[in-house]
């Protein structure tokens, strides 16, 4: 009798034990983003003397994946950097031939790589991605606060960030009687779809 009971005791502890190391693996999920062009958009603001230039880019394509347990992130953004409308078709040709080159350097490119916070599974939260910023063909690393909206299984993403263009090597479009700032002000929204895939 005490030997079945020492036995009984002893798978008990080892249930006990094992199961907190179990679970979370079992319920591990991995998330995928995927991105769609059709809804999302890119703003642009440049400020200059005495105007603000406003502009939007068109996303390509872009898809993410991310866990819940870890921080590793993977994939990419992609925007057309020829795709750049201002509403002033001379500015918008300087911008495209000669300041983003984009006959040499097609898209612009935001890969994340890893992220801090945690993805609410319906309403709003905030995630901070870090990740590598691709523009003019040179990668530069990228920090940004995204605010998250889930509904379903329908994923808005929104952040706002500033380029240090000239610094990072892109022409300064200034003219003699006319400057402009040396960052320019991203306004991101990514609109899409969020599927779940268990990781047993």
């Amino acid at each position: 009798m005490l030997d079945e009971r020492f036995a009984m005791n002893a798978m008990r502890f080892s249930l006990a034990t094992l199961l907190p190391l179990i679970v979370p693996a079992a319920l591990a999920q991995s998330h995928t983003f995927t991105v769609n062009p059709d809804t999302s958009v890119v703003k642009m603001e440049l400020p200059g003397t005495g105007h603000v230039t406003e502009g939007t880019f068109h996303v390509e394509k872009g898809s993410v994946q991310f866990g819940t347990a870890s921080e590793p992130m993977s994939g990419s953004v992609l925007v057309n950097a020829g795709s750049g409308t201002t509403g002033n078709s001379s500015r918008d040709k300087r911008m495209t031939t000669e300041v983003l080159e984009a006959t040499r350097f097609a898209e612009i490119a935001f890969a994340p790589k890893s992220y801090t916070g945690a993805l609410s599974p319906s309403g709003d939260s905030t995630l901070q991605i870090s990740g590598t910023f691709t523009v003019h063909g040179a990668p530069h690393p990228l920090t940004v606060s995204m605010q998250m909206h889930t509904e379903g299984n329908r994923l808005t993403a929104h952040t706002t960030f500033s380029i240090p263009y000239v610094q990072w090597g892109l022409k300064d479009p200034s003219i003699v009687f006319f400057k402009v700032a040396k960052d320019v002000k991203i306004d991101l929204t990514l609109i899409g779809t969020l599927q779940y895939a268990q990781n047993y």
